[in-house]
């Protein structure tokens, strides 16, 4: 018999950021959740472009542009809240609806790594039009079958 306990599995932490307040929060958050654990922490910037936007060929290239600039002042902003605190990161862009693609990174994360905790972070949003018609919060705390943590 063996009294050795089994290894501890990693945490491997998604994070939505799109660089507000509440998403600073959840960066924070998972950062406090990793401490003294083995993971990686995969910060997603999801662009979403509204799908009634009726836009021409030239807006949505604009947009795009726009969403690249974003990335590059997202990605750079995660990098300096992180420096000296996590060094296992990676940051990446999805596009579509926010909580489907939070979603679908986590679940590619589990598909990848089955043996490890997977848990998505998000901040909540104190926006009044949100709690009427609902937010990405909500939206995953119905649906995600990994575990989530939102962050007030």
């Amino acid at each position: 018999m063996n009294a050795e306990p089994p290894p501890a599995a990693a945490v491997r932490i998604v994070v939505g950021y799109d660089g507000s307040p509440p998403a600073d929060r959840a960066l924070d958050g998972a950062v406090r959740l990793l401490q003294g654990r083995t993971g990686r922490i995969t910060v997603v910037y999801v662009a979403h472009m509204s799908s009634t936007a009726m836009l021409s060929a030239d807006a949505i290239a604009e947009l795009e542009n726009d969403f690249d600039q974003v990335e590059k002042e997202l990605r750079t902003a995660v990098g300096k809240r992180l420096r000296g605190r996590v060094d296992d990161w990676d940051f990446e862009r999805r596009q579509g609806q926010i909580a489907h693609e939070l979603s679908a990174v986590a679940d590619g994360i589990h598909s990848a790594h089955p043996d490890d905790t997977v848990v998505i972070v998000v901040g909540s949003s104190s926006s009044a039009v949100h709690r009427m018609v609902g937010s990405v919060p909500v939206n995953l705390a119905r649906h995600s079958p990994l575990p989530l943590v939102i962050v007030p």
